[in-house]
């Protein structure tokens, strides 16, 4: 839903810099499972993509840097002042390209369109000392008018009060022509320099500037409120996630919050239906019924049939057949029963009415299951990126101060904590893939559901590492003989979920296709082995785990939140919902 919270939770940029360009380096672990999580070719293939960055992050100086380069090229190339060439690259789109195109090909069509003139169209004899103002009438020294490429003359005051009406109005200003009715001659960033006042300059500058990002289709603003940063996009290159330097990252195709394996229609989608009514109205036909007078929704959640609607209704009615209540009484079955609503039902009255309260009441629960898990994990991700500026800030010095190691050989902490917080992210965009996944599509659901419950139990293995046996070498008196192993293992943990999540990542982003090349597979070797084993042994595809399955650590995962808890544990330490 909303996303804001997260954009600006990390401070150390360049730590989260290095892991989105695939800069980390963990330690590999060999883990044999049913689906190959750990393999070592697709592992580093993916490592690879990741260090091959399509964008670049421009600053303010960066995108002025940019501007002027391409103004001094077409200015160079074409043989023109720099104000015209600014003119004419900001009506193609600032695409240099499409500027050579369009002015190599027709010239004299170019500058009727853009308002560049050669020459002229008013002359002026220069023995004329004083002029009329086209707009004021008024006779005005020579000195004090001004005019454009055309030669309408119009007073110092005049064009001042024109321009600054045309700044203030907005980016329009940018196509600004001559005030004369009858002319397009184009008016330039240098007369605006000579006429406008200082703040209407500094408006057109910025204006400018900012045309050159939201014009051009290869760069946009970063979309987290306050970021001053632009991105320069490589458009066909891959993926569409952009890590800004603010530490907001996004999606570079919607703008939304980076959400891949996700494709931008399921996002545009779920938060739709994450911020609209539909869900409301499901409620209210789930958990109320209409007041059979004012038809008012009415929600009951305790005592007898006997129900009075709200002023100014007050209408007394039966809860269970919505007759009036005084048509009821002890013939009818008293306060809790209602004989005439069980006969109505019988005789099928009920039906439609029940079918669909029941059909809004399991559409609101399955949304509603896979909400708080999306919900859930991005709390948890907050929570990740809390804890890891804590790290970086003053927890990493305190470790190596109590272990006498230095800070630069216990970057292994900070990355396993970057791998949370990017898990975290792909954990809960896969919920958003799962709510949309077809009911009917069984096998990929089964498929879906172990490489996510996979997934996620690796990563609860490595956050209760990172977050709870760290704290054992935080509060040492001084340096653990063990602390190496707890770095193999941490190491060795952020190395595996890695790869568990690349695999998911994968998967989805090829539409879960290894089920169909798995069933037809399946149905090839049922063919030639007719005469083979019995029903007693469990594919290799088939495997299930159960919510509360202990795992290779001797913890379960809450089905509720997805919490690693100890194996003495009844309920979750964390949002204590019972075991199941």
């Amino acid at each position: 839903m909303d996303s804001e919270d997260d954009m600006h939770d990390a401070n150390d940029v360049e730590s989260l810099d290095d892991f989105y360009s695939g800069e980390t380096a963990m330690a590999s672990d060999d883990d044999d499972g049913d689906y190959d999580f750990n393999d070592t070719d697709d592992s580093d293939d993916t490592t690879s993509h990741r260090q091959q960055q399509n964008y670049t992050i421009l600053n303010e100086d960066d995108i002025h840097q940019r501007q002027e380069e391409d103004i001094s090229v077409i200015s160079t190339v074409l043989s023109i002042p720099k104000v015209s060439a600014s003119i004419l690259l900001r009506h193609y789109n600032w695409s240099v390209s499409k500027v050579h195109d369009a002015w190599f090909a027709d010239e004299e069509k170019v500058r009727k369109a853009v308002g560049l003139l050669e020459k002229p169209v008013v002359h002026i004899p220069k023995n004329v000392r004083e002029l009329t103002c086209g707009i004021c009438f008024e006779m005005y020294p020579r000195d004090r008018m001004h005019a454009a490429a055309c030669g309408h003359p119009f007073c110092s005051t005049c064009w001042t009060g024109y321009i600054s009406t045309s700044i203030n109005d907005g980016p329009g200003c940018l196509m600004l022509r001559c005030p004369d009715p009858s002319c397009g001659a184009a008016v330039g960033q240098d007369m605006i320099n000579i006429l406008a006042p200082n703040e209407d300059k500094e408006k057109y500058s910025r204006y400018l500037l900012r045309s050159y990002i939201e014009d051009n289709r290869k760069t946009k603003w970063c979309p987290a409120p306050g970021c001053d940063y632009a991105v320069d996009f490589v458009v066909g290159s891959g993926s569409y996630d952009v890590m800004c330097k603010c530490s907001y990252g996004f999606c570079w195709n919607c703008t939304e919050e980076a959400h891949r394996p996700v494709d931008c229609g399921t996002v545009a989608k779920w938060i739709l239906k994450n911020s609209a009514e539909s869900e409301n109205m499901n409620w209210i036909l789930a958990n109320s019924k209409p007041c059979p007078k004012c038809k008012r929704p009415i929600e009951k959640n305790q005592g007898c049939m006997h129900i009075t609607c709200t002023p100014p209704c007050k209408f007394e009615f039966c809860w269970l057949c919505l007759g009036a209540w005084s048509d009821h009484g002890e013939r009818t079955g008293g306060f809790y029963a209602c004989n005439r609503y069980e006969t109505a039902k019988q005789e099928g009255a009920y039906d439609e009415t029940e079918r669909r309260r029941e059909m809004a009441k399991n559409s609101l629960e399955r949304y509603t299951h896979y909400y708080e898990r999306w919900a859930t994990n991005q709390s948890s991700r907050q929570k990740a990126l809390a804890d890891l500026q804590q790290m970086q800030a003053v927890q990493i010095e305190k470790l190596s101060d109590k272990q006498s190691q230095p800070e630069s050989q216990l970057k292994f902490i900070t990355e396993a904590w970057l791998q949370i917080v990017e898990c975290r992210r792909v954990l809960k965009w896969t919920y958003a893939y799962g709510y949309y996944l077809p009911e009917h599509e069984n096998a990929k659901r089964q498929f879906f559901e172990y490489l996510q419950g996979e997934a996620e139990s690796g990563l609860e293995r490595l956050h209760q590492c990172a977050e709870k046996e760290l704290q054992v070498y935080l509060n040492a008196e001084g340096p653990s003989e063990d602390f190496n192993e707890f770095r193999t293992k941490l190491a060795g943990l952020t190395s595996v979920t890695r790869n568990y999540f690349e695999n998911l990542v994968r998967a989805l982003e090829n539409g879960l296709s290894d089920v169909d090349s798995h069933a037809a597979c399946s149905r090839t070797a049922s063919s030639k082995s007719l005469g083979g084993k019995g029903r007693g042994g469990r594919g290799k595809g088939t495997t299930s785990r159960g919510p509360s399955r202990l795992d290779d650590s001797g913890h379960w995962s809450c089905e509720h939140c997805t919490y690693a808890n100890i194996k003495s544990a009844d309920t979750c330490q964390m949002c204590h919902q019972h075991r199941g």
